[in-house]
């Protein structure tokens, strides 16, 4: 899911792609043409579609692990930030957290991993006074942690802030299209609703 889509820069840099032809920059509009076009479909890695990195986006992307280890494969799409299970693990609403293709049998385990590592943090009070029994309930509870933490299921979502841009979206379109997860078919379909995106990265009529 994505949503509170943010875009920069569009008109700018479309105007900026004809600085290169232009002895009076002036004179250089937005208005996208047959030659902006061209210079936008380029084959990737020519770099005669630079002017696209000028259009930012900015997007909430609600995904899988599975998805964002695979994300992470690209050098100009940044996490701004994220929801952390590290850290909040144990507060999610598990029964809303995972897609549909996680057993269900998965779940119930994470489930009854949190209900005693809660059970745990709420005796936590009575041990701290007792020098002799802390490091062993200390040491109890992180490692009922780390039991959740490395026993959940892939297929649990959180939401991340990310930031990239037109020429970094060209290259994921281009890879993943046709990936097997629907994760990211969803998010090729989503860069299809991009103003002029297939336009100028793809002389697709917008």
């Amino acid at each position: 899911m994505i949503t509170n889509v943010k875009i920069y820069g569009l008109e700018d840099s479309v105007e900026a792609s004809k600085y290169p032809m232009a002895v009076d920059i002036d004179k250089c509009n937005a208005e996208i043409t047959d030659t902006t076009k061209r210079l936008g479909s380029c084959e990737t890695g020519k770099g005669h579609d630079n002017f696209l990195k000028g259009i930012v986006v900015q997007f909430n992307l609600t995904m899988t692990p599975k998805m964002s280890v695979e994300l992470e494969r690209y050098h100009f799409i940044d996490f701004v930030s994220s929801q952390s299970t590290m850290h909040r693990i144990a507060k999610f609403d598990l029964d809303k957290s995972y897609i549909k293709y996680v057993d269900k049998r998965c779940i119930d385990v994470i489930k009854e991993k949190v209900v005693e590592y809660n059970k745990l943090i709420e005796t936590r009070d009575s041990y701290k006074h007792s020098c002799k029994h802390w490091n062993e309930f200390d040491n109890k509870v992180k490692e009922k942690y780390l039991e959740i933490l490395y026993s959940n299921p892939c297929g649990m979502l959180l939401t991340s802030r990310m930031t990239t841009n037109y020429q970094q979206l060209k290259t994921i379109y281009q890879q993943r299209r046709h990936h097997r997860l629907p994760e990211w078919q969803e998010f090729c379909n989503w860069c299809e609703t991009l103003p002029h995106f297939m336009e100028l990265c793809f002389q697709v009529e917008n």
